[in-house]
């Protein structure tokens, strides 16, 4: 990429503020260039896709090795609408071909643990619980990488977690299973493009050596007036970030249902001691 596109890629992710200054491959382009995708054309993805993401999602990083994830592959209709259902009718979770279920799994080392009759106390702590959802978080943007590469995009659904037993009895999971987010993929409709949504700037998100507590009110000002901007160009409500981020942790309804995700947890098995 020339040092135009750097540029242009740079500003389309963090405005008229960029740090045009910094290390610079096809790669990083790539990351840069991410842009959540809701609007899909119906063709099936290609042979070999989908492997091909489970595969470069199982070379994420894993900790200790323990591989407590898991993935479901849902294309079937009825299934798609009904986590669109759960989802709040997203739309996208029924247009997309294909939706990923990345799932927190900590069944399998349990499952292991009595076929050998060993003990497997462990699982019932939150650090467990952390760590799948941590591992499925890493395989999940592995594979997001690996499909835009091939020209695919993607939007995650954080939804699912709205109704978790919902999700649990329409994909058989076990006990001490949880769907972390849904994942939708497919061709992007060019007729219904996306765009580079704006991040904060990096003074707000980076610190050097010791945390800063202080808020940079000046560049998130600059942000909120940059994703205003970007919510009027894709005819989204223009609220801003701030205004609308403070609505979503407001009360405790703000969660949609989340709220009682602690609850839900311990009658799907997990100890979280």
């Amino acid at each position: 990429m020339s040092g135009t596109g750097r540029e242009e890629a740079l500003r389309a992710r963090y405005g008229a503020e960029a740090p045009l200054d910094i290390a610079w491959n096809e790669v990083i382009a790539g990351l840069l260039a991410h842009r959540t995708v809701r609007a899909f054309r119906p063709d099936p993805l290609p042979a070999g896709a989908l492997e091909a993401l489970v595969a470069a999602a199982q070379s994420a990083p894993s900790s200790s090795n323990l591989q407590t994830w898991s993935v479901v592959a849902v294309e079937d209709e009825a299934a798609k609408r009904r986590l669109s259902e759960v989802a709040r009718g997203q739309r996208h979770v029924v247009e997309a071909p294909l939706v990923l279920v990345w799932l927190a799994d900590l069944s399998r080392l349990g499952a292991i643990g009595r076929d050998r009759a060993q003990p497997t106390d462990g699982l019932a702590y939150l650090e467990m619980l952390m760590v799948g959802v941590v591992d499925a978080a890493l395989a999940a943007q592995n594979a997001t990488v690996a499909l835009e590469s091939l020209g695919l995009g993607s939007v995650y659904i954080g939804a699912l977690r709205n109704d978790p037993e919902a999700v649990a009895e329409l994909l058989g999971l076990p006990p001490n299973v949880l769907a972390v987010f849904g994942h939708c993929v497919g061709w992007p409709d060019p007729q219904r493009p996306a765009a580079v949504k704006p991040r904060l700037p990096q003074d707000v998100v980076l610190h050097r050596g010791r945390y800063d507590p202080s808020l940079a009110q000046g560049p998130i000002a600059a942000y909120d007036a940059a994703m205003t901007a970007f919510q009027a160009g894709q005819r989204m409500p223009e609220v801003g970030w701030s205004g609308a981020a403070l609505e979503r942790v407001r009360v405790p309804g703000s969660l949609s249902g989340r709220d009682r995700l602690r609850a839900i947890l311990e009658r799907r098995g997990f100890g979280l001691k």
